[in-house]
């Protein structure tokens, strides 16, 4: 379509020039009047001439008048063709994110496609998480590298962008704004609607951490402060760093992390211990990690550990031993 509206676009300027040089030169008229026949020619009006035309003048405009007779249906059909395409694909695109919202259930809800929100949708995808993206910013929309139907343009500040985003079927809210007001006020908007909703958010100020975990935030990160840490780290322990880099960001071929619920694993209320899950057997994870129904986390838990309901476990694997877990355990379902 782009192309045909370049050539629609360069054949409308060859009959303008065309007819502008040939009256000018034939009748000696001024641009102005050149312009003017040309146009009057093109739309066939019936104004009245300048001057007198010769018998070539009248020639040529008898061809003026069959060009432009082609060029203009043509670019007249191919503009409304543009139209009704652009319309009917708009229509198309709006349809699929309304079906795509409709269908989401505990997905994850992101607020902001900045820096941050892209990091955190890169690792949304790579464990296949559903979510969709609130960007009031069209011009950040058009340039990302995503399908139109993972966003929602909107100001996340505001309840009803929440509410079109599903927040009420979400499990989890990201708010990555770069502003700590603006993640704050959201930070309280969602916790209002949804009570059980799982929230993160992004803070610049330390000043800003606590304000957000009195509104209800779950998690408060500090990008700045953990980038330090991160830094000073890679001088103090290197191997250690970039060992757990890779379990953090593994990919398809690395390391990752996973946690697993007791209700995910089961459907029945019996408690288990880890020796007898057998999970390293079964899906060749690692138990790495025990968190007890009252918040207390245990490293390297003894296999006797029980399993009961409210509790969760942290494992290690690669990506097809995750994958193994994902299914046995119905992870993310």
């Amino acid at each position: 379509m782009r192309n045909k509206i370049t050539i629609a676009g360069a054949l409308l300027t060859f009959i303008l020039v065309t007819g502008c040089l040939g009256y000018r030169f034939m009748l000696g008229l001024s641009w102005i009047d050149a312009l003017y026949m040309t146009v009057i020619t093109i739309t066939t009006v019936g104004y009245r001439e300048i001057g007198d035309p010769s018998p070539e003048a009248k020639l040529f405009t008898i061809f003026i008048i069959l060009t432009s007779v082609v060029i203009v249906g043509y670019s007249v059909s191919v503009i409304s063709e543009y139209l009704l395409t652009r319309n009917s694909l708009q229509a198309r695109r709006e349809r699929a994110k309304k079906k795509h919202l409709e269908s989401m259930e505990n997905h994850i809800i992101v607020c902001g496609y900045g820096r941050n929100g892209k990091q955190a949708v890169a690792k949304l995808q790579d464990y296949n998480r559903d979510y969709i993206i609130i960007e009031k910013n069209q011009e950040i929309i058009d340039n990302a590298q995503l399908d139109d139907k993972y966003f929602l343009r909107g100001n996340a500040n505001e309840d009803e962008v929440l509410l079109s985003a599903g927040i009420d079927k979400a499990s989890t809210l990201i708010s990555a704004l770069p502003d700590d007001a603006d993640n704050l006020f959201i930070v309280l908007s969602a916790r209002q609607l949804n009570k059980e909703l799982k929230i993160i958010s992004r803070a610049s100020e330390e000043t800003s951490y606590k304000k957000l975990k009195l509104a209800g935030a779950d998690n408060v990160i500090l990008p700045d402060q953990i980038g330090g840490q991160h830094m000073a780290s890679l001088i103090v322990s290197p191997d250690l760093i970039e060992f757990w880099d890779n379990l953090s960001y593994g990919g398809d071929d690395g390391v990752n992390l996973e946690q697993v619920s007791f209700e995910q694993m089961f459907d029945h209320q019996n408690e288990c211990t880890i020796i007898d899950l057998n999970m390293r057997q079964k899906t060749g994870c690692t138990i790495i990690g025990y968190k007890s129904p009252n918040g207390e986390y245990i490293v390297n838990p003894n296999p006797d550990t029980v399993i009961g309901k409210g509790s969760k476990i942290i494992v290690v694997g690669n990506s097809n031993q995750i994958a193994q877990l994902q299914k046995s355990y119905r992870i993310h379902e």
